[in-house]
C-alpha cells in the first residue's frame, strides 16, 4: 500500500497543470438531520460546515474530505476501501452520509476520506447526483445541457 499524503501531492501536481473548477459547498450531517426531523435533535445542533474552495475533479468518483472536516462533521465510518490512485494502490475510510449543497442543488453522498494535505474534491458521482457538468472554457460548474439546466435524474 502506499502513503495517501504522497498521492496528494502528486495530485497537486497533476491541478498545476491541467486547471480546475473551484466551487463553495455546504455539508450537513445526514444523521444529525434525520434527529432534527424526529424532535430529538434541535436545528442549529446540527454538524454543518462550508468551504468557498472544493476542487470539482471530474476524474475522481466520489465526494472526498480532509480528516480534519471528516472529524468536524461527526461522521461514523462505515468501511474501508481500496482505490487506484496516481500514485498506486491505496486504503481509506468510507463514511456516513452527509447533505452536500452546490449552488442550491443538494444530493446526499457518503464520504471519502483523505489526507489534510489534500483540497475536498468533489468526484462524479455527486456531479451526477447535483445534475452538473463542467464547462471548461468558463471554469465553472453548470446545470446538465441535456435537461435544460434544471437539476433532473435519468431513470431509464
Amino acid at each position: 500500500m502506499f502513503d495517501l499524503s504522497f498521492c496528494c501531492e502528486v495530485f497537486a501536481m497533476e491541478i498545476l497543470t491541467t486547471g480546475n473548477v473551484m466551487v463553495s459547498t455546504r455539508f450537513e450531517n445526514l444523521s444529525d438531520l434525520t434527529m432534527v426531523e424526529k424532535g430529538l435533535l434541535q436545528q442549529e445542533k446540527v454538524c454543518r460546515l462550508e468551504t468557498p474552495d472544493a476542487l470539482v475533479d471530474t476524474g475522481a468518483t466520489l465526494l472526498s474530505l480532509p480528516k480534519s472536516l471528516v472529524q468536524q462533521l461527526g461522521l461514523v465510518r462505515h468501511r474501508t476501501r481500496t482505490a487506484r490512485t496516481a500514485a498506486g494502490i491505496i486504503s481509506f475510510g468510507i463514511y456516513e452520509p452527509v447533505r452536500l449543497t452546490v449552488q442550491d442543488r443538494d444530493c446526499i453522498v457518503e464520504i471519502a476520506e483523505i489526507p489534510d494535505e489534500c483540497p475536498v474534491l468533489i468526484g462524479q458521482i455527486p456531479l451526477e447526483l447535483l445534475d452538473f457538468v463542467v464547462d471548461s472554457a468558463g471554469g465553472k460548474l453548470i446545470g446538465n445541457p441535456d435537461h435544460g439546466g434544471q437539476q433532473m435524474i435519468d431513470m431509464f
